[in-house]
């Protein structure tokens, strides 16, 4: 897993040491064998430096039932909406049974599964924000014996206390990829090393 890194100001700048080194902290995070995580284009008008990662989760039939993107953003002269000049953004879009995209109860509960792997990580954070969707979908005329679908997205955004350990907060996003896709939490003293796939991964 190697996450690019995109530099807009001139040519011949170098990048800050503390967001290599955030990037560095970024490449180590390692996430269980149900994760496949690759580097991705990060978006280049949002803040000076930036590094981001995507990953798709499957279930153990090899079911596609989550999918996300983490963008790591470093503006050297601070922003004050972020109130530092680090910023986590993470994407989240899972797979729900139809029944519970009507739950009024379901935002809450996504949200809190953030809330949650945050703090399970260590993952230190400020100024934390973001929505919560559901989208369902219902067939009709001809197509109406096919099932209805519904996923949850969770779009959120929080500044790191420390932006040195940047691997608590990926692994974090990675936990929240799971548990929003359904799967069982990693018994307790298992080990997390490299997947035989080359992905980031769990093994006993």
């Amino acid at each position: 897993m190697v996450a690019r890194q995109e530099k807009r100001p001139g040519a011949g700048e170098a990048v800050p040491a503390e967001f290599a080194t955030a990037v560095a902290q970024l490449r180590s995070a390692r996430f269980r064998s149900e994760i496949f995580c690759e580097e991705m284009p990060a978006p280049q008008r949002i803040a000076p430096y930036a590094a981001a990662l995507s990953a798709d989760v499957t279930d153990e039939d090899d079911d596609e039932v989550a999918t996300g993107r983490l963008v790591l953003l470093h503006d050297p002269a601070g922003n004050d909406a972020w109130h530092g000049t680090f910023r986590c953004v993470a994407y989240c879009r899972a797979e729900i049974d139809h029944s519970l995209a009507t739950d009024p109860m379901l935002a809450d509960v996504g949200w809190t599964w953030l809330q949650d792997a945050l703090e399970a990580h260590g993952a230190e954070h400020v100024a934390a924000s973001g929505t919560v969707t559901r989208v369902s979908t219902e067939s009709f005329g001809a197509m109406a014996d096919d099932p209805g679908s519904a996923q949850v997205e969770i779009r959120a955004s929080w500044t790191p206390v420390d932006p040195a350990d940047t691997t608590a907060h990926v692994e974090a996003w990675a936990e929240l990829l799971c548990t929003a896709g359904g799967l069982e939490p990693v018994p307790e003293g298992v080990a997390v090393m490299p997947s035989r796939r080359g992905q980031r991964g769990t093994t006993s």
